[in-house]
Parts: structure tokens; sequence; C-alpha cells
């Protein structure tokens, strides 16, 4: 579990909007934080803290799992393409591309709300557009 949390370092951002009503704030933590036992998000215009339970923290560890096995396939996925199929043929659009370019966002239960959580990553290198 701490392998992810290492390779990740504080690339990755994961955020959702505060679930109290009235409060516009925006909580946002490190992914590789939600590894941490004591772990708690702060909204930061009401303060409302909020504890993750351990399905919902097994699920943000598994994701930073994930990102930090697609980092380590860089170069494998530097050289694949997803295939866009468009009138008169297709269209290949490089991998790294779509996971810099395309906002990942996973929907999670949280008490008994859905809650959408969006993940920033930052390409890992300058050379991930090569």
């Amino acid at each position: 579990m701490t392998n992810g949390a290492t390779a990740l370092g504080a690339k990755a951002q994961i955020d959702f909007q505060c679930l109290d009503d009235g409060c516009d704030g925006v909580v946002k933590f490190n992914l590789s934080d939600v590894a941490s036992r004591d772990f708690q998000a702060v909204c930061p215009k009401c303060h409302r803290t909020y504890a993750l339970d351990s399905d919902l923290k097994d699920k943000l560890v598994r994701m930073m799992n994930l990102v930090a096995a697609i980092r380590d396939s860089e170069d494998v996925l530097g050289d694949s393409n997803v295939s866009v199929n468009v009138a008169g043929g297709s269209v290949k659009i490089p991998y790294a591309l779509l996971l810099t370019r395309l906002n990942t966002l996973i929907t999670l239960k949280y008490g008994d709300r859905q809650v959408d959580f969006h993940l920033w990553i930052e390409p890992s290198s300058p050379d991930t557009f090569r």
C-alpha cells in the first residue's frame, strides 16, 4: 500500500464539492495522503471534516495504485493509441494525451450519498508528449 504513495509523491490531487447545504467549497487533498491511518479531508470554506470509511479509503488507495501502475507503464502507453471511428475512417489519439487532457471522475458512495471525486494527475515528465 505504501508503494503507490511513494511512487505518486504529490502529483495526484483529488477533490469534491463540500456536502454541506449552502457551502460551495471544494475539498481537496493529495491522493497519496489517503493511505494515512488518521487521514481527514477538510472543507476550506466551512471547515467540515470528512473521515473516510474503510471501503471508501480502500477504493481511493486502489485508485492511487492504479495511477502508480499507469506511471510505471508510461513508456508502453507512450507508444499506444486509442482509435476513434469517424466518417471516412479512424483517428488515432495518443493514449498519453488522453491521460493528461481528459478529466478523470470517479463516483463513489460517501455515507448514503453518491459523490463525484475529480482526479487531477500531472504528467510525470516533460517527455509525456514526445
